[in-house]
């Protein structure tokens, strides 16, 4: 399914693999040219659950998708995932070192879920030129997250995907229903059951969430946050609750929110509406923060 997904996104775009000082490699889709747009998935996905945003957003943006470390066609080298700070640079560092290079100018970062989480680090840590920040049902920005979904992700998304099939295990989290939604949840189930599972990205992601008690979040530092920050929500999320955003756009010196009727993943329930909203974002005039040299 992803390989027929890519193919159809046409000759503008390339999938390439970036290899890392300590091992292992990132994928990351590009296509498009202008002002880069960076795109982080949630977990157990990659770069290519973005497709339905992806040819609208190059028309007019170099849009770089990256499968996080561990997941997609990514992967990085074994180390210590003792902490919740250990499995956060797990994620984060690749995607910094990679952006260092292939993103060097004024970037926008929409980061889902999981990759809300590694954006909002990125634009804390200050070391890529982070311009704007789109947070989509975005982890990292409370304690809060919905115990099925705790547990769901604890027993593992990936071994519930086997077990259960693709028909049933679609059913856990429906996309409406159309052609190019089936094919997206072929694609998910795809990416989670592909052999040999992602032991290190799972362990990585279990030091964040844990079954009992606050997930890592950062909210007492968003007042660091500077850039125009766009809050993409579904008010109907079961994983992070809305109030999450409620909360996080007081806290954020820039922020708007954006509630859509939607569960955990508004941008794949509502593409057009996503894609109005970004549009809204980049045509706003930000003001650059300094890029940290530490």
């Amino acid at each position: 399914m992803e390989a027929a997904l890519l193919g159809e996104l046409g000759p503008g775009w390339g999938s390439r693999l970036c290899p890392l000082r300590g091992g292992g490699v990132l994928r990351v889709l590009e296509g498009g040219e202008g002002p880069p747009v960076v795109l982080l998935h949630g977990r157990g996905n990659a770069g290519t659950m973005w497709y339905p945003l992806l040819p609208e957003l190059a028309r007019e943006h170099r849009v770089l998708a990256v499968d996080l470390p561990g997941f997609g066609c990514s992967s990085v080298p074994q180390g210590p995932l003792r902490t919740a700070e250990d499995g956060l640079r797990f994620f984060v560092e690749p995607v910094e070192e990679v952006l260092s290079t292939r993103a060097s100018g004024p970037l926008t970062l929409v980061g889902h879920s999981l990759g809300g989480l590694v954006s909002l680090e990125l634009a804390l840590r200050g070391r890529v030129p982070v311009e704007r920040l789109v947070l989509v049902d975005a982890m990292g920005l409370g304690p809060e997250m919905a115990r099925d979904a705790r547990l769901f992700f604890r027993v593992g998304p990936e071994r519930v995907a086997r077990a259960l099939g693709p028909k049933l295990f679609g059913r856990i989290s429906p996309l409406p229903d159309t052609p190019l939604n089936r094919r997206l949840m072929a694609l998910g189930y795809e990416l989670l059951t592909v052999p040999g599972g992602r032991p290190e990205a799972t362990r990585a992601f279990n030091t964040l969430v844990p079954l009992t008690g606050g997930v890592f979040h950062r909210f007492e530092r968003l007042g660091e946050v500077k850039q125009p920050t766009l809050l993409f929500w579904g008010e109907h999320d079961t994983v992070l609750p809305v109030s999450l955003a409620e909360a996080t756009v007081k806290a954020l010196p820039h922020a708007r929110i954006a509630r859509v009727p939607a569960g955990h993943s508004p941008h794949l329930e509502q593409p057009e509406r996503t894609l109005m909203e970004l549009k809204a974002l980049f045509e706003a005039r930000p003001t650059m923060p300094r890029v940290s040299k530490r």
